[in-house]
């Protein structure tokens, strides 16, 4: 039984169980997108519902088995350093690469649901707790914002994003067989590593005496928002900005909303350590609201994240790991 408390085992865990997550969640998310097709269901819904929330197939899977395993502050942990990175890591590293230019409504209308989000979940981690009722809050809201992302859609039927998600539909296009393979096998390694995931978690903060907090804050936020560093690199890489900037902001809105809202319904997190609101929740704000006043600040076609806006964000979001990094060494 020595050999299971080695960290390095511990460790081998969630490097596996992270590799087989993302290659997961990926091909899940396109069988996921093509099956929709193939049924019939309408394009604008498989964008709001897949393609729009797939990318964080990783966060929801990985949050849900940690609050099943009695971890939810792993759950918390994930689903808000997966919102930092999202801003901070990829957005800011899509901007070095090329601008980020916001020509989509939709997108900007959700940004400013995002900061209202986080403001709503600021509230909830005032007392360093979140209840079952609170949980139930969020899940209503995520059903409201997916109710009016439908309706926000088919009033902008002409809006930039819903031509990026047509192409995207396109591009995951495959037979039905091999879609339904895709669908059910992804699902079944999307929820295999994942458990894998927070076993070897949970396992290495207490081999190491440090918090689940700070592992989903750090090692599987990162992990889990690779997909999204993808997707939105390439986007931008392809001149498709909205969905660069779109998945990184339903994303936000998804973590906040379902990933949460269903980790807190499954398990209310009673204790929650004070410095999750002062230091995790702040800098999931300020990030959140500084999006927001580059996308609101500008009008017309500068409208846009430049490659100096890209690197302040980045380099916050570098600031913020490396006093986690700290944070860790002090406690260990």
């Amino acid at each position: 039984m020595v050999f299971f408390e080695i960290p390095f085992f511990y460790l081998t865990a969630m490097s596996l169980g992270l590799v087989m997550l993302i290659w997961s969640a990926d091909r899940f998310v396109d069988a996921a997108t093509s099956l929709a097709a193939h049924c019939g269901i309408p394009t604008l819904l498989i964008g709001i519902l897949i393609v729009g929330f797939g990318t964080s197939a990783p966060e929801f899977a990985v949050s849900s088995i940690a609050a099943i395993n009695g971890s939810p502050t792993l759950a918390l942990g994930n689903a808000m350093g997966s919102n930092i990175a999202n801003i901070g890591l990829i957005l800011g590293t899509s901007a070095l690469i090329s601008p980020v230019i916001l020509q989509s409504d939709i997108v900007k209308q959700n940004i400013f649901l995002a900061l209202a989000v986080m403001i709503l979940i600021g509230f909830m981690l005032v007392d360093a707790s979140l209840t079952f009722v609170e949980g139930v809050i969020l899940l209503i809201g995520f059903a409201l914002f997916v109710i009016w992302s439908i309706m926000s859609s088919l009033k902008h039927k002409r809006d930039a994003l819903l031509g990026d998600i047509k192409t995207e539909i396109k591009e995951a296009a495959m037979s039905l067989p091999r879609s339904i393979m895709l669908f059910f096998g992804g699902l079944v390694i999307l929820i295999a590593s994942s458990q894998l995931l927070v076993w070897g978690s949970v396992g290495m903060a207490k081999t190491l005496d440090i918090s689940n907090l700070i592992i989903g804050l750090t090692i599987i936020a990162i992990g889990t928002s690779l997909p999204e560093l993808a997707t939105s690199i390439m986007a931008v890489k392809k001149g498709d900005s909205d969905i660069a900037i779109g998945n990184v902001v339903g994303s936000n809105i998804f973590n906040i909303l379902a990933v949460i809202g269903t980790s807190t319904v499954i398990a209310p997190a009673t204790k929650i350590a004070p410095e999750v609101f002062y230091r995790d929740w702040s800098m999931m704000f300020a990030m959140s609201m500084a999006l927001f006043l580059m996308a609101y600040a500008k009008k017309g076609e500068n409208s846009k994240i430049n490659s100096f806006e890209g690197a302040v964000l980045l380099l916050f979001y570098i600031m913020y790991t490396l006093y986690l990094i700290v944070w860790i060494l002090k406690t260990v």
